[in-house]
């Protein structure tokens, strides 16, 4: 007999409310934002990134005082055990504070908080709060996904002349490749935020997610639990397990949709 999942109840409980502490913070200083610094030529942080990541990591250091931690603004921190957070060996906590810093930094309402917990090198507790909405995905290794507590399932299109997805391609060839896409579906768009892109997979608002290259571990594994917990495909863009904990930042590709048309949508994408 299969082994059941271990329960998680705690953990998700605690990131659900964790998150929305942090979107509370957020929204206090949404459109009043004081500082702004580049991280890149493309990038930017505010000192809402940085108070939202250490009200998360206080938190879980408080709670959980033995797991390792991973953040966008502060790295990694050690497992009081020695073990690093990517190393695949026992518990991280996988943190964005503020997925969406420029949308947030212009004012625009498109932003989320996303955590993680991840066992063994595997997302086990996703959490995607969009603080503009109130609105909380939520799932478990093992579970569904919900959206503030109501099972959620991706897109049942039948037809991909039907799909609206979210799209962010690169690299050879790319004009032609996002052509061939957007002459079978209906239209793509780019929000701004990976995470609650992708956790709009969980229940249809995008039919499907892809993004070639780019994102880092904190981007995708809250959502992309959330995503696959809810029924949908999610792989790189090679097609295999889309998830690796030792991957460096800015270095993974992805895509999610049902299971129906992923195949064809990778097809497409890859230029094959």
């Amino acid at each position: 007999m299969p082994v059941p999942p271990p329960d998680r109840a705690d953990e998700l409980a605690f990131a659900i409310e964790l998150a929305a502490r942090a979107g509370a913070l957020q929204m206090e200083r949404y459109e009043r934002v004081q500082q702004i610094e580049h991280k890149s030529a493309k990038d930017v942080v505010t000192e809402v990134d940085h108070l939202s990541e250490a009200l998360i990591f206080d938190a879980i250091r408080a709670r959980f005082p033995d797991d390792a931690l991973l953040g966008e603004e502060s790295g990694g921190h050690d497992a009081r055990a020695g073990h690093e957070a990517t190393s695949g060996i026992g518990r991280a906590w996988v943190v964005d504070p503020l997925d969406g810093t420029i949308n947030y930094a212009n004012g625009i309402p498109f932003f989320c908080v996303s955590i993680a917990l991840i066992e063994v090198g595997r997302p086990v507790v996703g959490v995607i709060h969009d603080p503009t909405r109130g609105e909380t995905f939520a799932a478990t290794l093992g579970g569904g996904a919900t959206l503030n507590g109501r099972t959620l399932t991706p897109s049942g299109k039948d037809k991909l002349s039907d799909f609206v997805i979210s799209m962010a391609l690169s690299g050879r060839a790319v004009s032609t490749r996002a052509r061939s896409v957007r002459r079978i579906i209906r239209v793509s768009r780019s929000m701004g935020s990976a995470a609650l892109a992708l956790a709009y997979v969980a229940n249809g608002r995008f039919d499907a997610m892809v993004q070639q290259g780019g994102l880092s571990t904190w981007d995708i594994a809250a959502a992309g639990l959330i995503a696959e917990a809810a029924g949908a495909v999610v792989t790189d863009l090679a097609g295999g397990p889309w998830f690796d904990v030792s991957r460096g930042p800015k270095t993974i590709g992805l895509l999610a949709a049902q299971s129906a048309h992923h195949a064809e949508l990778l097809r497409l994408v890859n230029g094959a």
